[in-house]
C-alpha cells in the first residue's frame, strides 16, 4: 500500500512539473505602441456554418484550432488602453484577448473603428448591448453611411438610444487623434456596399504605422495605387480572403469579389525584398489554403517573401 501510495505521488508529481514546464511563457511586450492580430478568417470564422468539406472537417473535431474572424487592435501601453478595428461575430472572444493581452496589466477598451457593414465586421456590436455587457457610452468611429445604418436599423439603433454606443462620424482621408501615441485615418476603398460604405486604416503608432484593409474588391478599382500605399507604412494587412479563382466550387466568383491571393502576389511581385516583408495577408475564407497547417500554399507565400497574420500576433507600432 505505502509502494502504490508512494508511485502514485512520483507519477503525480512527474506529470506535475510537465504541465507546468508546459504552460506558455508570456512575453514582454512592446513599450509604447503595439497593434495585435485577434482573428484572420473572413465574416464566418472558421470552420464556417455547413462546411462538411475536407478544410473544415478537422476543426469540427478539433475546436481549439478554430480561427476567429479577422480583427486587429491598436494598445497604447502607457494608457493601457485598446482599440478594435472591426466588432466581429466573435466579439466577447476577442474582447477577453484585448483586455489580456499583455498577461499582467489589463488593457481597457478605448473604442471600436468600423470598416463597413458586411456581418464580420459589425455584428459584434450585440454584446455592448443590453442582453449582454450592458456597456455605457462605448466610441464606434464609423463613415457617414455605417452611422445612418446603425442609427436608423434595429437591434443596432437600440445601442444608439439607450447610449451603449457613442458613434464618432468619421470623413475620408481624416485623420482622428486618440492621443499623443496614436492616430487613425478612414480610407474609402471599393467593395460591395450594400448597407454603407468601406474603408481600410491608415494607423500611425508611437514610432511605426500600419496600413489594415481586410475588404476590397480589386487593387486596380482603388483610387490609390496600393504600391504607393505599401511604401508609405512599415505594416500593411491586405485581404487574402482567396488564393485563387474558382476556390468555391458551385458559387460565381464574381459576384463576391476579392484580390485573389495569386493576383496580389503577381501585382507585387517586382517590389524589393524589405518590401514584400511588410505586407500580412489577413482575412481568409474557411477554404483558403493557407488556413491549412503546413501546406504548400502557405509555404509558398512565405517563401515568396510575404507575412501570413496569425492570431495573436504582437507588433511595436
Amino acid at each position: 500500500m505505502i509502494r502504490l501510495f508512494i508511485l502514485s505521488f512520483f507519477i503525480f508529481f512527474i506529470f506535475g512539473c510537465e504541465l507546468d514546464t508546459s504552460k506558455p511563457i508570456q512575453k514582454e511586450l512592446p513599450k509604447g505602441s503595439f497593434l495585435t492580430v485577434l482573428g484572420i478568417a473572413q465574416d464566418a470564422g472558421f470552420p464556417q456554418a455547413n462546411c462538411q468539406k475536407e478544410c473544415c472537417e478537422i476543426v469540427w473535431k478539433h475546436k481549439h484550432e478554430r480561427n476567429m474572424v479577422s480583427c486587429i487592435a491598436i494598445v497604447d501601453s502607457d494608457s493601457h488602453r485598446g482599440w478594435m478595428f472591426d466588432a466581429t461575430p466573435d466579439f466577447k472572444d476577442q474582447l477577453f484577448d484585448l483586455e489580456n493581452v499583455s498577461g499582467s496589466e489589463r488593457i481597457d477598451l478605448g473604442g471600436i473603428f468600423l470598416t463597413h457593414a458586411h456581418m464580420g465586421h459589425y455584428t459584434g456590436l450585440m454584446h455592448l448591448g443590453r442582453e449582454a455587457m450592458g456597456a455605457k457610452n462605448v466610441p464606434v468611429f464609423a463613415m457617414p453611411r455605417m452611422k445612418d445604418y446603425l442609427e436608423n436599423n434595429g437591434p443596432w439603433s437600440q445601442l444608439v438610444d439607450l447610449k451603449n454606443i457613442e458613434i464618432q462620424r468619421l470623413k475620408n482621408d481624416s485623420t482622428i487623434i486618440l492621443n499623443e501615441n496614436i492616430q487613425v485615418t478612414p480610407l474609402r476603398v471599393p467593395h460591395r456596399d450594400e448597407f454603407s460604405e468601406t474603408v481600410g486604416y491608415r494607423i500611425r503608432g508611437k514610432e511605426k504605422t500600419a496600413l489594415f484593409i481586410p475588404d476590397i474588391d480589386k487593387w486596380h478599382l482603388w483610387e490609390r495605387d496600393i504600391l504607393e500605399e505599401i511604401r508609405k507604412v512599415d505594416y500593411a494587412f491586405l485581404d487574402g480572403s482567396f488564393y485563387q479563382n474558382g476556390e468555391i466550387k458551385g458559387r460565381d466568383m464574381s459576384q463576391i469579389p476579392h484580390p485573389f491571393l495569386e493576383e496580389s502576389m503577381d501585382l507585387f511581385k517586382d517590389l524589393p525584398k524589405e518590401e514584400k516583408s511588410k505586407i500580412y495577408f489577413i482575412h481568409f475564407n474557411h477554404t483558403n489554403p493557407v488556413l491549412q497547417k503546413d501546406s504548400e500554399v502557405k509555404n509558398h507565400i512565405l517563401k515568396m517573401g510575404y507575412q501570413i497574420a496569425y492570431e495573436g500576433q504582437v507588433i511595436p507600432m
